[in-house]
C-alpha cells in the first residue's frame, strides 16, 4: 500500500497545481480555470476560508500529487468527499489511500458521521477509488450532472463512521 501524507496547501505548491490542472480531464474540477499562478493561489485560498470544508494536498515522497477534500459539511455531521490526482500519479492507489486518510480525519478530528461522494457512471476509475477507500454504493442519481448540455448519471457512495 502506498504511503500518502495529507497537509494544507502552501503558496509554493502553485506549480504542482498548475501542472495538474493542465490535464484536459481536470478542466471541470474547478469552478474557474486554474491556468495561472494567480488562479492557483485563488483556488487554494477558496479552500482556506470555508467553515464547511477542508482540502488537503496529497503528498507522496515529498511531491504534491493530488487533492482530497470534504465540503458541504452540514448540521447532520455529513460531508461531501472529492479527490483528484495528477496524471503521473494515477493507477498507483494514491487517491484511494488519500480518501481513506481523509475519512479517518473527518471522523476523528472533525467529528463527522457520514461521508458521501459521487462519480459519473462513465468514470470506473473513480468508482474503484471510492470502493477501495471503503465507500459503499448506495444507488444511481439519474441525469444529475450537466456538462455542456449532456446529462450524466451519477453513482452515489457513502461511508459511515461506524463502517
Amino acid at each position: 500500500m502506498i504511503e500518502v501524507e495529507l497537509r494544507g496547501w502552501h503558496p509554493d505548491d502553485a506549480p504542482a497545481l498548475l501542472d495538474a490542472f493542465s490535464s484536459p480531464d481536470m478542466a471541470q474540477q474547478a469552478a474557474r480555470p486554474v491556468d495561472t499562478p494567480a488562479a492557483a493561489l485563488e483556488w487554494m485560498g477558496l479552500w482556506g476560508f470555508r467553515d464547511d470544508a477542508k482540502a488537503f494536498a496529497v503528498v507522496v515522497d515529498g511531491q504534491v500529487v493530488g487533492n482530497v477534500a470534504v465540503s458541504n459539511i452540514d448540521t447532520h455531521d455529513t460531508g461531501w468527499v472529492s479527490y483528484w490526482t495528477s496524471p503521473h500519479a494515477r493507477g498507483r492507489g494514491v487517491a484511494a489511500a488519500a480518501a481513506r486518510k481523509l475519512a479517518e480525519w473527518a471522523f476523528k478530528e472533525r467529528g463527522l458521521f457520514r461521508l458521501e461522494l459521487g462519480h459519473r457512471l462513465d468514470n470506473p476509475a473513480s468508482c474503484a477509488v471510492a470502493t477501495r477507500a471503503g465507500f459503499l454504493v448506495e444507488g444511481i442519481e439519474r441525469a444529475k450532472l450537466n456538462y455542456e448540455g449532456v446529462r450524466y448519471d451519477v453513482e452515489r457512495h457513502a461511508r459511515l463512521a461506524t463502517d
